[in-house]
């Protein structure tokens, strides 16, 4: 068992504030740094140096010395830390080593995005061939089984309504909107978001009378905009919170005749659709289930039908040297979760299904612009937040989980797809 240091109670950040002491209880991996030997600090402080100086990037420790080129500014206040979770858990204890307020910027998405466009060549070659021994694995309890996705799934999407409400416009959307110029205002969230979801109900030719399957339904903008254009929705979703809420807002609106909103896996679904739409889905899937995810798509989908997937992508080498780790990510947002590659989703396709892809189309600005709405709607609102009961570490978590999205898109390490995958009509 890795040993650990108490905690002191409270940290100095940027420009002087403070955040509350970390609940150790809520927070035990934050709370208390891991100890790591003085062999260890020093190999991590010096690999980190190496990799720094080479940076657009000014790197201020407590001790007054600085790192990189110039360019956004890192605060390490507390280098004995930070070089400790780093040395001991990587990637993950850089991001925990911001929550508990060890290291801090001013522009945290300019600094994060200089590191995310360099992710690939930060750690050097001979450590990365030796990635296996030092990279944490992937728990085994966070596998998408059907019992595993809804505990995955609940972790993140059962939160809180409320706490989405404060961040998120009026259509209550989580993910990429497609607006029309940069940059973009809040108050075209909403439209661009709409806009987006008719981008994809008219990829997959949805009108009146057509049957259509959601498998992930969200907060139910998608099905209240197909049933408004006639369509017959059932949609699956495994989130609680979400599925009572977007059954209200359905009855709402008048389409309780058309919208079924199923507490159901996508591994269950059943009957036959003439069309089937999934937005930023397969991302909770894991690579280990996505010949699974897109033989449902092909066995629930007609022939002649249409398939509008919108997928969050990386570069396929990336996504295969870290497919098997355990990141920040996965540990504090979406356990269980992997992003694709756009070579990983046309294999899997060709080689596990008779489905065909007829276009793609790719728009990470657009996402990186979102997140920046979100981000900057969730630090206005974190008194709003913290009425909910979440605490400071809390919204440190979810400010840098924002952040880094944003970064990868920016850097453009992320990006994010809209697919047509159409299914030939029999011939027989």
């Amino acid at each position: 068992m890795t040993q650990v240091e108490p905690r002191p109670t409270a940290r100095h950040l940027t420009g002087g504030h403070r955040i509350a002491p970390v609940d150790a209880e809520r927070w035990p991996d934050v709370a208390a740094v891991p100890k790591a030997s003085w062999p260890v600090r020093a190999l991590t402080a010096s690999v980190l140096a190496g990799a720094l100086r080479r940076l657009p990037l000014r790197v201020r420790y407590a001790d007054g010395g600085t790192l990189g080129l110039d360019g956004p500014l890192i605060e390490v206040c507390d280098p004995k830390a930070f070089h400790a979770r780093i040395g001991t858990r990587g990637l993950i204890g850089f991001g925990e080593s911001y929550m508990a307020g060890e290291w801090d910027a001013p522009d945290l998405v300019g600094a994060l995005t200089v590191l995310a466009a360099r992710a690939a060549h930060l750690v050097p070659a001979p450590l990365q061939r030796l990635r296996g021994l030092w990279a944490q694995r992937q728990p085994h309890a966070q596998r998408n089984t059907p019992d595993g996705s809804r505990t995955n799934i609940s972790r993140h999407y059962d939160l809180s309504n409320e706490l989405f409400a404060l961040f998120l416009d009026e259509t209550l959307t989580y993910s990429a909107a497609v607006f029309r110029g940069f940059p973009a205002d809040r108050p075209l969230l909403a439209a661009a978001q709409r806009r987006k979801v008719d981008r994809l109900l008219d990829l997959a030719g949805v009108h009146k009378g057509t049957r259509l399957l959601e498998i992930g339904t969200g907060w139910g903008e998608l099905a209240l905009r197909a049933a408004a254009r006639g369509a017959h929705v059932t949609s699956l979703t495994l989130s609680r919170e979400q599925r009572e809420l977007a059954l209200q807002r359905v009855r709402r609106a008048g389409y309780a005749d058309r919208v079924s909103i199923e507490l159901c896996d996508y591994r269950e679904a059943r009957g036959t659709y003439d069309a089937v739409v999934s937005v930023e889905m397969i991302e909770a899937v894991g690579a280990e289930f996505w010949p699974v995810y897109f033989r449902t798509l092909d066995e629930r989908l007609a022939p002649g039908g249409r398939v509008a997937l919108q997928a969050i992508t990386m570069p396929h080498e990336r996504m295969l040297a870290s497919r098997d780790s355990h990141t920040w990510i996965q540990k504090y947002t979406f356990p269980g979760g992997l992003i694709p590659s756009t070579l990983a989703i046309e294999e899997t396709v060709r080689d596990h299904t008779g489905l065909t892809v007829v276009a793609r189309d790719g728009f990470g600005e657009h996402y990186a612009e979102t997140l920046r709405l979100w981000r900057e709607r969730f630090t206005d609102r974190a008194d709003d937040v913290a009425s909910l009961g979440f605490d400071a570490t809390f919204r440190r978590l979810w400010t840098f989980y924002l952040a880094y999205s944003e970064a990868g898109f920016r850097s453009g390490y992320l990006d994010v797809q809209q697919y047509l995958l159409t299914k030939e009509t029999s011939t027989r």
